[in-house]
């Protein structure tokens, strides 16, 4: 009788603990779904993350460094790289985010053809949750 009374908050214990851990959620970006696309002076930031939990939503953060690169493959002049940003508010649904945001780069003169804007550093942030990934390449 003993080692029922013992055994039994043990079993209660250990059902609930995972529970709980599984409840927190473990926020995490599904890389695969990190994508970027530049269409002229603009790039667009789009992916899905996972693992929320009960959050209600995200807020997410793009950063990049955008660069006016001539035909030799090289920015002239220092003004013509600048750091761009978007952000965003996106709601959760069964522990999981999807999120779209663009970013715009504005040069001063433009940059106009036959120079063409590139994007680097690009650089995605749930501020809600702490994580980050880093989408590597030129865009």
């Amino acid at each position: 009788m003993r080692r029922i009374l013992i055994l039994l908050p043990m079993i209660v214990i250990a059902t609930i603990l995972p529970a709980t851990v599984a409840w927190a959620g473990s926020a995490h970006f599904i890389k695969t779904s990190l994508t970027a696309t530049r269409s002229g002076d603009s790039l667009t930031v789009s992916g899905k993350e996972a693992g929320l939990g009960d959050e209600p939503q995200v807020h997410i953060v793009v950063n990049a460094t955008a660069q006016c690169i001539n035909p030799g493959s090289n920015h002239p002049k220092a003004g013509n790289k600048e750091s761009v940003s978007a952000e965003g508010d996106f709601p959760v649904q069964n522990g999981k985010a999807e999120f779209s945001l663009t970013l715009t780069a504005v040069f001063q003169p433009d940059c106009a053809p036959p120079m063409t804007v590139v994007f680097t550093d690009v650089v995605v942030t749930d501020t809600t949750s702490g994580i980050s990934a880093r989408l590597p390449g030129t865009f």
